[in-house]
């Protein structure tokens, strides 16, 4: 399909742990003077735009392992979007990535999730290599990505959310904007416990019954049981679980020396210009 001559796209493209449902959900939804198609709708966002009266369109997604096939899929009907993504510091992101697989079931080691020497883990070097996402951008799209840094969002959001906004000429209130943390950050000794019970059942997000009653059982069953022992992890005395880290100071500094030059690059590649 081709793209709908006379409108605007703007495609953000989050990845993962990179402030991406804070953005789908507080900022987004209050930028004027472009319609924002929300994140469950993004099947039908070539319809909407298409049928629409509308000149000017955000579409947002997450990816993070899928960002190339998606980025293709969306380009193939919208090869003039101006894409928009937000990175964050590599050490910083495959930590966050870490903690949150950790939590949802993953019981390796990080070295089993991310393996900078032998390119074994969960997630490879190459997801991290974030000159190869912003080539896969700059190959699929007629237009210059968008990037912004996760870190200034952290540091100053108020000026990162105007500095986005401006950027796809937008404009936003940012009495609007609601801009506190809600996000529950679990201690290490919450993860270790469910990595333990991880060891010794699965508690992967999974499909194991094709009945969808009997999955939802199941589904509230399994969260039921994560959550229980995420809460009472908090109170068991720490001894139980060792002084080992989940991740050791020296494997988050290998990380962000391999990756050293990537974020450099990004960082001059940045559209962002904070106050």
């Amino acid at each position: 399909m081709s793209e709908t001559t006379g409108k605007a796209v703007f495609f953000h493209v989050g990845t993962g742990k990179t402030g991406t449902t804070f953005l789908q959900y507080r900022v987004f939804p209050k930028l004027k003077n472009v319609r924002y198609i929300q994140r469950t709708r993004y099947t039908k966002a070539a319809q909407i735009i298409t049928r629409s009266s509308g000149t000017r369109f955000l579409v947002s997604r997450e990816f993070d392992q899928q960002l190339k096939i998606e980025v293709e899929k969306f380009a193939a009907t919208f090869p003039h979007a101006r894409p928009i993504i937000v990175f964050r510091r590599h050490d910083s992101y495959i930590a966050s990535q870490y903690r949150r697989f950790v939590k949802n079931g993953f019981n390796g080691s990080f070295k089993a999730f991310f393996d900078l020497d032998d390119d074994r883990g969960y997630f490879k070097k190459e997801d991290l290599d974030y000159r190869r996402m912003l080539n896969i951008l700059e190959q699929n799209f007629t237009e210059r990505p968008l990037v912004f840094i996760y870190e200034d969002m952290k540091n100053d959001p108020r000026a990162f959310i105007s500095s986005m906004a401006k950027s796809i000429d937008a404009e936003v209130d940012m009495n609007d904007i609601d801009l506190s943390f809600k996000h529950t950050s679990y201690s290490e000794q919450q993860l270790k416990a469910i990595q333990r019970l991880s060891r010794a059942m699965d508690m992967r997000k999974r499909r194991v019954f094709r009945n969808p009653i009997l999955h939802l059982l199941w589904r509230l069953g399994l969260g039921g049981l994560r959550y229980s022992t995420l809460f009472i992890a908090k109170w068991l005395p720490s001894s139980w679980f060792g002084n080992e880290p989940l991740i050791s100071k020296q494997e988050l500094e290998n990380v962000c020396a391999a990756y050293e030059q990537d974020w450099n690059y990004v960082n001059s590649y940045s559209s962002v210009e904070m106050a």
